[in-house]
């Protein structure tokens, strides 16, 4: 990691005013400065202190990525195609209330509404769709609050700002949802704990979210607007390819656009994103192309195969076998997302050596560049 020689002025220069903000919220929350407004992060007043950690806990800096990897994992960071992997299966939620509500096979509202009947978590931060379609930072404490949470937005948001406006005195165990980008920056939270804020040792689980970009909060908002009445949304879903399209249910229809039409509102800074499946994080969830209704799960951590081992004695989860060429194919377009975000990478820096360029042995980048 870096030390705190960088601070807020970088941060704008090399990161925010360069369009590669992955909007996480890891500087905001707890920040006199910095504030999440109309999609983007935007700077209060101008920032002298040393003392603040949003350069160091921010996903587009310099990452040490083997330190975080021997430190969450104990082992090194070796860029392999979908991270460390302690099992990997597909799986649902056994209750078919919580998969009507939810995306896919509805793992995630089953093992979170698990961790908090069971005590293993008194609260869970997830995303919460708004009236307006908007995502935000919600808190749940009970599986009713969760199962409100269902269901994918696809946009941007600073997650990790809910996080931070937890007092450090609370003693509440957490559990939290998080995208790639996000889940890295909070690797690095827990790296570098924050010393006025959240307590770091309060997390006891993170789900990941399998993520190969996400929408800009303020330009695809615009576009549902002015396409769509919104109040009446219910869900948004893209199917697992071919279907090559998103689709908005609207009561009982469905209206469908062009994955094409929908790409030009990808976040710019996902381009330089090297992860697909939320490497740093205790499970790991996504849809299983051509299999309607269920989950691909990735436990990473004994923490995670707690919770899963839990889950399946519980009652609520089921789970089976991924075939081999969904793990095939997992991997492929995976690996696919990492060479491509180190080239893209590369090709803006011009040189490898640059805060941008992740902190990886030789080895490993000689591997994704070949």
């Amino acid at each position: 990691m870096l030390t705190k020689t960088r601070g807020v002025k970088e941060l704008l220069e090399e990161v925010i005013d360069a369009g590669l903000c992955a909007v996480c919220g890891a500087c905001v929350g707890d920040c006199p400065y910095l504030v999440f407004y109309k999609g983007k992060i935007r700077m209060l007043d101008f920032c002298t202190r040393s003392e603040g950690h949003c350069y160091e806990y921010c996903p587009r800096t310099f990452t040490d990525m083997g330190m975080l990897s021997n430190k969450i994992y104990g082992v090194p960071y070796t860029g392999s195609e979908i991270g460390t992997v302690k099992d990997i299966f597909m799986a649902r939620a056994k209750d078919a209330r919580v998969r009507s509500k939810a995306q896919y096979g509805g793992s995630v509202s089953a093992l979170l509404s698990l961790a908090l009947d069971e005590g293993i978590i008194s609260k869970a931060i997830l995303a919460k769709t708004t009236r307006d379609k908007l995502p935000a930072g919600y808190v749940a404490t009970s599986p009713k609050e969760v199962l409100e949470c269902a269901g994918s937005n696809y946009m941007a948001y600073p997650a990790l700002e809910a996080l931070n406006r937890i007092p450090r005195e609370s003693k509440d165990k957490l559990g939290i949802v998080l995208t790639p980008c996000q889940s890295l920056s909070l690797a690095k939270m827990r790296s570098l704990p924050p010393t006025q804020r959240v307590n770091m040792a309060n997390i006891q689980v993170v789900v990941g979210l399998f993520c190969t970009w996400a929408l800009a909060y303020d330009s695809f908002y615009e576009f549902l607007k002015d396409n769509l009445d919104l109040p009446r949304v219910k869900k948004f879903d893209i199917p697992p390819p071919p279907a090559n399209r998103f689709d908005v249910f609207i009561g009982k229809e469905k209206k469908s656009y062009s994955l094409d039409e929908v790409r030009q509102y990808r976040m710019p800074t996902c381009a330089y994103c090297l992860d697909m499946t939320a490497e740093f994080s205790d499970i790991s969830v996504g849809s299983v192309e051509g299999v309607e209704g269920w989950n691909t799960v990735i436990v990473r951590t004994q923490r995670g195969a707690d919770i899963i081992d839990a889950a399946k004695k519980k009652g609520r989860l089921e789970v089976d076998a991924l075939p081999a060429q969904n793990l095939t194919h997992l991997k492929e377009a995976s690996m696919l997302k990492k060479t491509r975000a180190l080239k893209e990478i590369i090709k803006r820096t011009g040189d490898k050596n640059n805060l941008l360029y992740l902190g990886m042995a030789q080895d490993v980048r000689d591997k994704l560049l070949a």
